[in-house]
């Protein structure tokens, strides 16, 4: 069960087109593997739209009165039947063997390449903002990233898969947000695919692996 959601501050900035386009995938996402979001992004719509429309009802019923229906009914019945357009796919990605469906908000993006090192795989994806980077973020089985904090904020969505860290342990759909007041490693059993939005490097604090904070900017 999912157990981690976006808050419902950033639902009704996704709703209202607030934010840039690496975390309205995520939420977009998010919302297409849970049912619950899904439901308040719905009420939510819903809201915006009767709050916008209501100036115009009022207009629109002093109108209908001076419609003549059935000329209206005949020209809607002489239009052309526009042809059916199937759904648009799913997008699919293969990465060390494996291959993974993408929720439908990530159609139009997962055509790059993957990079990395070791059993961490990375596809950079469009943020649609200067200081965000987005990824698909791939560990193969047994895999972990070392121990870090973060300099701003950082946004996972898992795919699918499991993972786990010193907080949680996390499946499919769980939507988790960190900042500089998290330390964690995460580490997976069996591998899993996630999408991740950063806003400012890693800090890397423990072992080898913080011979990458000088050069954090260029490799966030």
């Amino acid at each position: 069960m999912i157990k981690y959601h976006p808050k419902d501050e950033m639902l009704l900035q996704h709703v209202n087109g607030q934010l840039h386009l690496g975390l309205a995938t995520a939420v977009s996402a998010h919302c297409e593997l849970c049912p619950i979001c899904n439901e308040k992004v719905a009420k939510m719509t819903e809201k915006l739209a009767q709050k916008n429309l209501q100036p115009e009802v009022s207009v629109a019923v002093d109108t209908f009165a001076n419609i003549d229906f059935s000329d209206m009914l005949n020209q809607i019945t002489q239009l052309e039947v526009a042809p059916f357009n199937p759904p648009t796919p799913r997008a699919v990605v293969e990465v060390k063997g494996n291959q993974y469906s993408l929720p439908k908000a990530f159609t139009q993006q997962v055509d790059q390449s993957w990079s990395g090192f070791g059993k961490i795989s990375r596809m950079r994806l469009d943020a649609d903002d200067d200081n965000a980077r987005s990824s698909l973020l791939h560990i193969d089985a047994n895999g972990e990233i070392p121990e870090h904090t973060h300099t701003g904020r950082e946004i996972t969505l898992l795919l699918d898969g499991n993972f786990e860290d010193e907080f949680s342990q996390y499946v499919p759909g769980d939507f988790i947000e960190l900042d500089a007041a998290h330390q964690h490693s995460p580490k997976t059993l069996n591998g899993c695919l996630c999408y991740t939005v950063v806003d400012a490097p890693l800090h890397f604090t423990k072992g080898i692996s913080k011979i990458l904070n000088p050069i954090g900017e260029l490799i966030y």
